[in-house]
């Protein structure tokens, strides 16, 4: 799964639109973005690994790394 489809999905799961999180974005944590100056990123796969937090925290999740099984 690419990245935009795995993050627009965790947001349509979550009942959140994009719309409502960029608000809480530029509310919150004063980032002056758009809704498609985040689309785009999401489409291009450009996004910031601190606007991907951002999102996770916003509709609930947070993101956890996990060492792969060797073998």
């Amino acid at each position: 799964m690419n990245i935009r489809n795995e993050i627009k999905s965790y947001i349509a799961s979550s009942g959140w639109t994009l719309t409502d999180i960029v608000k809480i974005m530029n509310d919150k944590y004063e980032l002056g973005t758009t809704t498609q100056n985040i689309s785009n990123k999401l489409t291009r796969g450009t996004i910031k690994y601190t606007e991907c937090k951002i999102i996770a925290q916003i509709i609930g999740y947070s993101i956890s790394w996990e060492k792969e099984k060797e073998g």
